[in-house]
């Protein structure tokens, strides 16, 4: 959701308060292209580290893969999360529930970042640096019945990159600064774009429907959504000051954006992509029409929230838009028939992992697929998602290694950089 407000942040769209002045029509101009382009970043290099992701042989770092099932439900979870978190900020202490919260945060957030930003750190490391190998192992049990808890293989350079993430971490714990809320907002999104995968198109219009009866519900019919949103003090949102222009770095009359309306739509986007470069034609037409339907749907959002002065759920317009434009697209090329009947078995995770090359005929005839599928029989050594990311996105594959009961060796990362 998207939210135009003074002072703290939160994922909802609201007016600004009467106590300050105004924001000039250029700072609002400014912040909202800002969030826009933030927005965006994400999204399509989110979707461009998915394709490496799925076609990755390390089993630790395979994705996330969300059945219809866990579509499904996705917005009983998140409802029950949400108003959760809205009875705790009415009993407790708010002050101590966002400094555990803090805590939590800043932990993901170093993470989220250092996998973000270690492809690109790779490039500037020279040939001769020296570069020593460490493992973090630990076990559960004895003799048969022993178990990894954690088996994390990491390198120097990983270091160097969880040292730079630190900075901005202790940065962000301190000062709470609007900047450093974005670099961890980022890479929660970059992140959970990357690693959540949706395993057809027919699951992504179960999550993404569901989520607007959700979002649209907890937005219009309560006050929920917005309470907790003011007092939710964590990285959930990427912000960007409307009084830039006046006050510098130090201003605080914030328009923001949820990480939600930003994550969410992303996973089928990246879906679309890889749907695409399955097909063997060398065009990325649903990734482009779906990109491009996000866009519009998130400049709606702005300018309905602009012209009423009301909070807006974004899903209620980024969901027609990334559903509707890329069946719109299908409709004129005469596909939707054969989209919904024909299914195909996205990315080969075998040795020689590859894209499948051709359609293969079904019963009910060749044809591009609309419920596309990352098969579980295809994809043998992809875990499936047992529980739900937060709102904010965190990087699923970094935080749950540290959770998961079964063996799950970790082998050496590529030391050339991932696809951005």
């Amino acid at each position: 959701m998207a939210e135009a407000q003074n002072g703290s942040a939160g994922p909802q769209a609201v007016p600004a308060a009467s106590a300050r002045p105004p924001a000039t029509p250029e700072g609002v101009a400014l912040a909202y292209g800002s969030l826009v382009l933030m927005a965006l970043l994400p999204i399509f290099f989110g979707a461009l580290r998915s394709v490496s992701c799925a076609k990755s042989k390390n089993s630790s770092e395979m994705p996330e893969t969300i059945t219809s099932r866990d579509a499904a439900r996705f917005p009983i979870v998140a409802s029950c999360t949400l108003l959760g978190l809205y009875l705790f900020f009415k009993i407790f202490s708010q002050e101590y529930i966002n400094l555990l919260l803090s805590m939590y945060f800043f932990v993901l957030g170093i993470l989220a970042l250092s996998h973000t930003i270690s492809p690109m750190m790779n490039r500037f490391f020279p040939a001769n640096f020296p570069n020593k190998q460490y493992q973090l192992l630990f076990t559960q049990g004895s003799g048969e019945s022993k178990e990894e808890i954690v088996n994390y293989e990491f390198d120097t350079k990983d270091l160097v990159c969880l040292a730079l993430s630190s900075v901005v971490g202790v940065w962000y714990l301190l000062r709470k600064h609007w900047i450093a809320n974005n670099l961890f907002g980022l890479a929660f999104s970059l992140n959970g774009v990357e690693l959540l995968h949706l395993n057809n198109v027919s699951t992504g219009c179960i999550l993404l429907g569901g989520l607007f009866i959700y979002d649209v519900f907890w937005v219009f019919g309560t006050n929920v959504m917005v309470t907790v949103a003011k007092s939710f003090e964590a990285p959930i949102k990427l912000v960007f000051p409307q009084d830039l222009l006046e006050k510098g770095l130090e201003a605080d009359n914030f328009a923001m954006l949820g990480l939600g309306d930003i994550v969410i739509p992303g996973i089928f986007i990246a879906l679309l992509l890889r749907f695409d470069i399955s097909l063997k034609k060398n065009t990325h037409t649903y990734f482009y029409t779906s990109f491009v339907a996000y866009i519009f749907g998130l400049g709606l959002t702005i300018f309905i929230m602009h012209i009423f002065k009301h909070a807006q759920p974004a899903l209620l317009y980024l969901v027609p838009a990334c559903i509707g434009f890329p069946l719109l697209v299908a409709l004129a090329k005469g596909e939707v028939t054969e989209m919904f009947r024909f299914q195909l078995s996205g990315f080969m995770h075998a040795s020689g992992s590859r894209f499948f090359p051709e359609s293969q005929p079904s019963q009910h005839g060749p044809g591009p697929a609309w419920s596309y599928e990352s098969s579980a029989e295809i994809l043998p050594h992809t875990p499936r998602l047992t529980h739900f990311p937060t709102v904010s996105g965190s990087p699923a594959s970094l935080a749950d290694s540290m959770q998961q009961k079964q063996p799950c060796p970790r082998r050496r990362r590529q030391q050339s950089p991932s696809a951005m």
